[in-house]
């Protein structure tokens, strides 16, 4: 399963609802690094698919969520478990470093 986009209308529903844990990663298109992670999250979503739910809320145009979860530096990955954040990762990192950290926490 590719990543999910994920609306300040969705979100409730997608990430807050889920009976499975979520990874959010908050990211907007000028942002470089949130780029160079993009490809990477995208593997993971797929080999990851049973165990996580991985969703994208591009913060330009999602400022409720964004403001609600105070992202401030991008990329952001908030991992939610029952409507709750348990982890969070700031900045970007290589997918082996990501998956890592993801399984870690899951």
């Amino acid at each position: 399963m590719a990543t999910k986009a994920v609306t300040d209308a969705s979100f409730a529903t997608d990430v807050l609802g889920s009976d499975k844990p979520v990874l959010v990663d908050f990211w907007a298109d000028w942002c470089g690094p949130c780029k160079m992670i993009a490809p990477a999250l995208e593997e993971i979503s797929e080999e990851l698919a049973d165990k996580v739910t991985i969703a994208k809320v591009d913060i330009m145009e999602n400022t409720d969520v964004s403001a609600q979860f105070g992202v401030q530096s991008i990329p952001l990955m908030l991992l939610f478990k029952n409507g709750e954040v348990v982890a969070k990762k700031l900045g970007a990192a290589p997918k082996g470093a990501l998956k890592a950290w993801l399984e870690s926490e899951l």
